[in-house]
């Protein structure tokens, strides 16, 4: 296979998932790691797709006007928020429950509040394993494979789905439309659809900015979250959407009006 046909090849393999990592161009066209990394620059110096972290996404290179912050900065913006979030979750968590909590800012700040919990709990979050690491007591079960710094998150391209049920898999999220949970990472997007399936419900935790931010990639439709916990800044407009997909709202109050 040539250049041509393997640049082809990825350009189409991209109009079916969002996000393709250097293993998984290397198995499915048979090169080595060099050639999918040079096929990758080559791409993205076309405009053809956008070289990230690990892999290659969809979309043109240049869009990067709605990537997400790295985690110490996103940790710091409306802390209030998160936390009143993340003590409305934790409300809800009995003792002896098996949990997922993914990546994120709201995600660890209830990862904390759990840390002495008699609790099974999976992360992929690289922060809040090496949190609960020194300072829990819970029993804590950690994603294997790679550090991917820019999402914060541990991940096996190669491996798929963990083989961990749990009764509820705590997710956050970078913006909410009616298309459903949206990232701007496609490794995020992927990571996500894998965990989706592990978890009798899905809970997501996002407080009220999240409404009027819109990446392009939806991880998941509305119709696959059970429930959202935001705060009390959440618009008329969004509630009205939530209640219209069948979403249990449980609204934590910090004085944000509405």
């Amino acid at each position: 296979m040539n250049d041509t046909d393997r640049h082809k090849a990825i350009v189409d393999l991209l109009r079916e998932t969002p996000f393709a990592s250097v293993r998984d161009l290397q198995e499915r066209l048979g090169v080595s790691p060099a050639t999918i990394r040079r096929d990758i620059d080559k791409l993205h110096e076309l405009g053809r797709a956008r070289k990230v972290y690990g892999g290659i996404s969809a979309g043109e290179a240049s869009n990067s006007r709605l990537a997400a912050k790295p985690f110490d900065e996103n940790r710091d913006i409306a802390v209030e928020a998160k936390r009143a979030i993340a003590e409305k979750a934790a409300a809800l968590i009995r003792d002896g429950d098996s949990l997922i909590v993914h990546a994120g800012s709201t995600c660890y700040q209830l990862g904390t509040l759990l840390a002495h919990r008699n609790l099974r709990i999976w992360t992929n979050s690289m922060p809040l394993a090496a949190w609960l690491g020194e300072h829990g007591t819970c029993h804590l079960s950690v994603a294997g494979g790679d550090l991917y710094r820019e999402p914060g998150i541990i991940h096996d391209a190669s491996a798929g789905a963990p083989g961990f049920f749990a009764s509820r898999f705590f997710l956050g999220a970078q913006g909410i439309d009616a298309n459903g949970v949206l990232e701007s990472h496609p490794l995020l997007v992927k990571v996500i659809n894998e965990l989706a399936g592990c978890a009798d419900e899905i809970v997501l935790l996002a407080d009220s900015r999240k409404f009027s931010i819109q990446p392009r990639n939806v991880a998941l439709p509305l119709s696959r979250i059970g429930m959202i916990i935001t705060d009390d800044g959440l618009p008329d407009a969004a509630a009205k959407m939530l209640e219209d997909a069948g979403i249990a709202i449980t609204i934590a109050d910090v004085g944000g009006g509405a």
